[in-house]
């Protein structure tokens, strides 16, 4: 399903060939440590931020929205640490999320009949014939955008971007008079200020202090692409995707009998579900048997997505009937894909008020049903963007077109974003978990 048609098979595969050949983008020892930080969140010992665009854009690998989306992450990491008392593992929604499913082959635009754009890996998001005819060779080019973006992220994260003793590099300006900012910053100090205690205590830097642990995911739905990257390691069993260190499928691609469930078997990354309404639980119980038939743990990650009005109904149930067959999951939640909605204007919205009252109720009804909230799964940009409404500014659906960038779904633009991490770590504390 969701895959697009070429209409030269000899040149797709020419371009499968080639990138097939090249070097992979992560490691396999790496994606076994994310198996275990997985394994960790879901016995409730660390959590899982993962985050980042809905689709990401060619045009946007640049130094700038590079380093903002990395701000962005790492500050509400920070603001996780501090509410959760736990260790955040950051997973982003980076180098890789080119590709994007639809709800339809086709769309008219303009009075012509178009194929639906589905991603810069696959076309172009102009409205012409050509630009939106599949093109084997945007597989080649996502391949050296996501390495490109990788190879930056790894040289600010190793090269101390992402001090704690400097924070400085990782504020955005533009959020100066944000206003979570008082919060924020008052949280911010309380964690430096630890740090630098236990230093003097110590009488050294406290290791690991200056560089922080970031992975890489996306949705694993243009097959090709994932297979011409799936290849076997020295000195490991089995098969990795080296694309991405954790791959899913997203709800429409997500059969039980299908052939995304089916290549998901056959790797050994740690593997995320998208599930919600549309997938019974015997559906998901079928889909966690054949994803991990020896019930590895940090394996599988369960990333639910009912929307804040049907959350507390329909995922009890599924939580139970896991419980209930012994099976291994890290639960991650995610708000965002439940709660979209059109205005009558035609943009694709989101409430912040409906994301922040699902991921809430997930923290109540994990706890009550036995279970694990071990992470959130956010769609957020490093961007002043206007594409979700409410928030401490207000936004409201006449604020949309002021600045709305998406070519897919709506993302939380900064403050939003460090808004529901301020809100989550409160809770938390709140309820004393």
């Amino acid at each position: 399903m969701q895959q697009p048609e070429y209409p030269d098979p000899e040149a797709l595969q020419r371009a499968l060939d080639e990138l097939a050949a090249l070097p992979p983008l992560v490691t396999s020892w790496e994606i076994v440590a994310l198996k275990e930080h997985f394994a960790q969140a879901a016995a409730g010992r660390c959590f899982v931020l993962q985050g980042g665009d809905c689709a990401e854009r060619f045009a946007d690998c640049n130094s700038r929205r590079i380093a903002n989306q990395l701000k962005v992450l790492i500050q509400m990491s920070l603001v996780l640490v501090q509410g959760t008392q736990k260790p955040v593992v950051r997973v982003g929604r980076f180098a890789g999320q080119y590709a994007k499913p639809r709800s339809a082959d086709f769309e008219e635009v303009n009075g012509q009949r178009l194929p639906a754009y589905r991603g810069d890996l696959v076309n172009r998001p102009e409205p012409s014939p050509e630009a939106r005819t599949p093109d084997p060779s945007l597989l080649l080019r996502g391949y050296e955008r996501a390495a490109l973006t990788l190879n930056f992220i790894r040289a600010l994260v190793k090269g101390g971007f992402a001090d704690l003793h400097h924070p400085e590099y990782w504020d955005l300006d533009w959020t100066r008079h944000s206003p979570q900012a008082d919060e924020y910053h008052r949280m911010l100090r309380s964690i430096t200020e630890s740090l630098r205690f236990m230093e003097n205590i110590l009488g050294t830097s406290a290791a690991g202090s200056d560089r922080i642990d970031f992975y890489t995911s996306h949705e694993a739905l243009m097959l090709p692409y994932e297979q011409a990257q799936t290849r076997r390691v020295p000195h490991r069993p089995g098969w990795f995707n080296l694309s991405t260190h954790f791959p899913w499928v997203g709800i429409r691609t997500a059969s039980p009998e299908g052939a995304h469930i089916e290549y998901l078997r056959g790797i050994s990354n740690p593997v995320g579900v998208k599930i919600g309404p549309g997938l019974s639980t015997d559906e998901i119980l079928r889909i966690a048997e054949r994803l991990n038939p020896a019930n590895e743990p940090g394996r599988l990650a369960l990333i639910h997505r009912y929307g804040a009005a049907r959350i507390a109904a329909e995922l009890p149930p599924v939580i139970e009937a896991m419980r209930r067959e012994g099976r291994a999951v890290l639960w991650i939640c995610d708000p965002m894909h439940g709660n979209t909605r059109r205005t009558l204007n035609g943009y694709k919205t989101r409430s912040f008020d409906d994301i922040e009252s699902e991921l809430s109720q997930a923290i109540d009804i994990h706890p009550q049903c036995g279970s694990i909230l071990g992470g959130m799964h956010i769609e957020l940009t490093g961007e002043n963007v206007t594409e979700c409404t409410g928030g401490a500014r207000g936004l409201c659906e006449a604020d949309l077109g002021r600045a709305y960038e998406s070519e897919v779904d709506p993302r939380l633009n900064y403050e939003q974003a460090l808004e529901l991490a301020l809100l989550v770590a409160r809770r938390w504390r709140t309820n004393g978990r």
